[in-house]
């Protein structure tokens, strides 16, 4: 595993509480065992507990450790994949309530934040920049399929217009959204545990799952414990590995590189980013950043698929920041960290069924942040016996990475075309 997925990130270093739940010991019985404990699990986890199931989560590491504690904590609105994309698979009409779930998907955050009173630095405000003037009318097209499934806090920005905003010359316009934003995505993660074992639920840390069975009653077993449940919930995403081998090569691993500078005041935080909005831009292979709470410049993106890395993360990265704000060369690096996102064939996620009472979603392509939480919804909602929205979304076709010895040298040949394409245009 690459030294990044270990690497202090500024989120470990900022984080509001700490968390402390025992491994799992000896032979124990649920109404629904968990597996993960990032944003799907304890998702579904808190909405079961709530509904009085018994609940059992297992954590391989500590919650959020992965994706869900590690990503560049933004909230983005719709799926990876395109409307086009989505309709192609399940029609229009459906292609459009999935649309509707993906904004309850982050009314659902939102909400959670506030009742549960989840200190987690949430923020409304995101700009989409485009890199090529040829890529106006893109956006256009963009804002005007939102405003037809009826998201319309969106506005165009020319270039001057987003220059006001940005302490950059690099762009040639942008889309804003009032309703996607960013957030302490660890922060985010800790309270949705606090919240699901004060419902109830049970957490076991430092617990990998080596084995599941979804025959019957499932069982899911560890070194040092097993757990036999009516339902099982697998939300491993892009750490669950070979474990349950179903699932692997529907996703693939992507390792996402972050950096975090050191507090940069409020005078020249504002001038980076006037009003405080998370920013990415529109290339294939994307540049993603925010301020933080505490005016650091987050800058996150140079997706790999290998998993090999540089040596100093923190120099590799620092260049990609500077070449959109020359002003920060000065700005130490304090944070430099990885993580993986898993993405599909297709990049809309995967769910649906293994066996009759063992239920699963992954591959959230980078939207992960509010859908996650959706998903885990949904396949609560599915074990309390209304599984409708589940089972649409269950529908998607997917196919699978390739496996054996050309996995990953095709993928990075893959990651290399798209890089030439964004540079060449």
């Amino acid at each position: 595993m690459p030294q990044s997925i270990d690497a202090i990130s500024y989120y470990q270093a900022t984080a509001s509480s700490t968390s402390h739940h025992p491994p799992l010991a000896g032979e124990v019985s649920a109404d629904v065992c968990i597996v993960g404990a990032g944003y799907t699990g304890l998702s579904a986890a808190l909405e079961l507990a709530e509904a009085g199931f018994k609940v059992v989560v297992l954590e391989a590491r500590t919650v959020g450790h992965g994706a869900s504690g590690r990503n560049g904590g933004q909230i983005c609105s719709g799926f990876s994949a395109s409307q086009d994309k989505l309709e192609s698979q399940l029609g229009r009409d459906d292609a459009r309530k999935c649309f509707a779930l993906s904004e309850d998907a982050k009314q659902l955050l939102r909400d959670r934040v506030a009742r549960h009173r989840i200190d987690c630095d949430l923020r409304w405000g995101y700009i989409h920049a485009i890199p090529k003037p040829s890529q106006v009318d893109m956006l256009k097209a963009w804002k005007d399929e939102w405003d037809g499934l009826g998201y319309t806090d969106t506005t165009l920005l020319s270039k001057d217009a987003l220059e006001e905003r940005l302490g950059t010359r690099v762009y040639h316009g942008a889309l804003r959204e009032g309703g996607a934003g960013h957030f302490h995505p660890l922060n985010y993660c800790l309270g949705l545990a606090r919240a699901a074992q004060e419902a109830g639920a049970l957490i076991h840390e430092q617990s990998p799952v080596v084995h599941v069975e979804t025959d019957g009653n499932p069982v899911a077993r560890t070194a040092t414990g097993s757990v036999r449940s009516k339902f099982m919930v697998i939300a491993g995403n892009a750490y669950l590995g070979r474990t349950v081998k179903p699932l692997y090569g529907k996703v693939m691993p992507v390792t996402s590189y972050i950096i975090a500078t050191e507090p940069l005041g409020e005078n020249r935080a504002k001038a980076l980013i006037r009003d405080g909005e998370a920013v990415a831009n529109t290339n294939f292979i994307v540049d993603y950043y925010r301020l933080t709470g505490d005016t650091r410049m987050l800058f996150g993106g140079r997706a790999s698929y290998s998993t090999l890395e540089p040596s100093n993360l923190g120099a590799y990265m620092k260049p990609r920041m500077t070449a959109v704000f020359p002003q920060l060369r000065d700005a130490r690096i304090d944070y430099a960290w990885g993580g993986y996102i898993a993405i599909t064939y297709n990049r809309i996620p995967d769910c649906g069924r293994l066996g009759p009472s063992t239920y699963y979603a992954h591959g959230f392509s980078g939207h992960g942040v509010a859908l996650s939480g959706l998903y885990g919804k949904l396949m609560a909602d599915a074990i309390q016996g209304q599984a409708g929205s589940f089972d649409m979304l269950s529908r998607v076709r997917h196919l699978p990475f390739p496996g054996g010895a050309i996995r990953t040298p095709m993928l990075v040949a893959a990651m290399l075309f798209y890089r030439i394409k964004d540079a060449l245009s």
